[in-house]
Formats: structure tokens, sequence, C-alpha cells
């Protein structure tokens, strides 16, 4: 007797479901979307302490369970999920800038004095493969910065990766720029290489390309790198299977490019054709509130060569459309698989 009530009820039951599903067919496939998704929040937990701005110009501080197909999604390879960064040669992007980025923007804002720490473990995956090759800033990406949110806004730290077409290997350098003294348009980035080039290393025609670095990275090569501000002083760590781990040290506090005597031969070969020249202020980058900076910054952009010979690259942009610059090879992408951010530590060396 049981059983015989049993089981018209159990049929009626699974009936109620069946319609129910084939009425909601939309709401159910929306679910099973959003339960399989992986955001990169879930890759890189700390998008709750960021903002971020893409190459279209989408800008939200709404990071976590957030993402924007061909900007900034997840890829998985080899079993590791990666959090990619991708913009165009042109796209929209800030108001102090030409070049688009896909990249996070830290919330807090601190001094040199009080510091900060910032790590990434990263793969280029590709540069622009146009440009001209007598302008330094050509076929790179900026993958981490410090960056100044008063007087001139200027960048105590851009972390650089370049590759020439037809290399196998690019380079990794960094770049500090002056906080100048007076006049913001006398500024000047002196560049340090890592593995490979500094930024100075360029061509004399805009086709021809210097040689390849022996000791360069690779597209889709492995490297990490550790941003450490520590009571007014950077300390950069550079490592990668395969090549040397190298650290470098920057006191934000005290310029060492203060006098005309001081400016490198770097600055006055690189800077020449565009006249600049200045010197920074004594106290550098003290007591300016700066914050951190990730991601994929494009430093090739489709501005005339003509108009500043370190800076504008006259890379093909297709007028602005972002589907032909990335059918074309016209973008820069970049993958991170772990990133950090936290107070600064005691240097081993203090």
């Amino acid at each position: 007797m049981k059983t015989g009530i049993f089981k018209p009820l159990l049929m009626a039951g699974s009936f109620i479901i069946l319609i129910s599903c084939l009425n909601n067919p939309k709401k159910s496939e929306e679910k099973i979307a959003e339960e399989t998704t992986v955001y990169p929040s879930d890759v890189i937990p700390f998008m709750d302490e960021w903002s971020i701005l893409l190459g279209d110009g989408t800008r939200t501080e709404d990071v976590v369970n957030f993402q924007k197909e061909g900007f900034f999604y997840v890829e998985n390879d080899d079993n590791t999920n990666w959090v990619v960064y991708k913009t165009p040669n042109s796209g929209v992007t800030s108001k102090t800038s030409s070049n688009t980025r896909t990249e996070l923007g830290q919330l807090e804002h601190w001094t040199p004095e009080k510091g900060g720490k910032l790590t990434g473990t990263l793969k280029v995956q590709h540069v622009s493969t146009s440009g001209d090759a007598r302008v330094a800033a050509s076929y790179s990406i900026v993958v981490g910065q410090i960056h100044s949110d008063e007087g001139h806004e200027n960048e105590p730290l851009k972390i650089f990766y370049k590759k020439f077409p037809g290399h196998q290997k690019g380079s990794v350098f960094w770049n500090y720029e002056i906080n100048t003294e007076g006049d913001n348009s006398e500024r000047w980035d002196y560049s340090t290489a890592v593995w490979g080039h500094n930024m100075s290393v360029i061509s004399s025609s805009p086709d021809s390309y210097p040689e390849e670095p022996a000791d360069g990275i690779e597209l889709g090569e492995e490297f990490s790198y550790e941003i450490n501000v520590h009571k007014g002083i950077m300390y950069l760590t550079f490592t990668s299977d395969g090549h040397e781990t190298l650290t470098f040290k920057k006191n934000l506090l005290k310029s060492d490019f203060a006098t005309k005597e001081a400016i490198p031969e770097q600055i006055l070969t690189l800077y020449e054709p565009i006249g600049r020249d200045g010197v920074e202020r004594k106290e550098a980058y003290s007591g300016e509130l700066q914050y951190f900076k990730q991601g994929a910054y494009n430093q090739t952009n489709g501005k005339l060569p003509e108009e500043n010979l370190v800076w504008s690259t006259g890379a093909d942009t297709y007028n602005g459309d972002i589907a032909r610059q990335y059918a074309n090879g016209d973008y820069a992408e970049v993958w991170f698989r772990e990133a950090t951010l936290g107070a600064s530590t005691t240097p081993i060396d203090e």
C-alpha cells in the first residue's frame, strides 16, 4: 500500500522538476556558468585591495569576481591557473598617459617612509610586433610600478619587458623616473638592466635591430620580482630559473641626480633628441604619496616617432580597432600566477 502511493508521488515530483527546468533553461545555464567560472580573484586573492583599468577604458574598484573577455580573465596552462592581462596598442587609457593598459592600481596609498611590498610571478606572452626600433619604448611593456599620487605624479619604478621582432629572447629592466626639480617637462628615466639590455639599447633605423641579448628572457618564460620599500629605501629582487638572481637598492628620500654633473651619460645620449636634461629635487620622493601598480601597461603606441624618439613608437593601431590589433599582433599580454601585497619587511642587509 505504501509503495503504491510513493511511486505516483515520485513521478509527480520528477515531472514538476522537469517542467521547471524546461521553463527556465536560461536560469539553469547561468547558474551552472557561475558555479564553474574561475575569476582572477580566485587565483590571486588580493583583488579587494585594487582598482583596475582595462584597455577599452573599463574601470572598476570591484575587482573581486570580476573579469572581461579579451582583457582580464583566467587561463589554465599545464594545470596551473594564470591571471591574463591583455591590452591593445591603442584603446582608451588614463588622462595622464598615451599608452593603454589592463593594470591594477593599489587603493591604499603610502609614503616611501612608510613603505610597502609587492611581489609577482609572471610570464610575458606577447609584445607588439610593430613599432620603430629607433624608439626606446617600442616592443615593450611595464609589468609592475610604483606611481606617485602627488607633485608631478612621476614613477620612481617601472619594471619592463622588451623584445625586438625576430629575437627569441627579450630584456627585463627597471627604470627610475626623476622627481623633477621645477618644470616637469625636463624629466627622464634612468634604466638599469636585469637580464638582457637596458632601455637605451636601440637601433639606428626603424626596422633593423640590435644584437639579441644572450642572457635574456623568452616569451612564455617565467620570472619573479619583489619590490620592497622599507624606511625610504627601495629594494628590488629578480629571480628566474636558469638565470642569476639579481638585487638592487635605490634611495627614494635622497636624490642621486640633483645636479647637472650627476646626470648619467645614458640620459645625455638617449634623451638628447628630445632635449630633456632636468635635475631632481634633492629629497627625491620623500613625503609623497605612492601606490603600486601591476599588470600589463603597454608602452607601444601609434604616436609619430618624430614627436618623441623615446616614447612615441609609431606602431600599427588601425584607428583604435581593438579586434584588428589583436588579430595582427599589435597588443601586449602578460600572465601572472602568483602575487602578494603587504607591509614592507626588514632587508637582510639592514
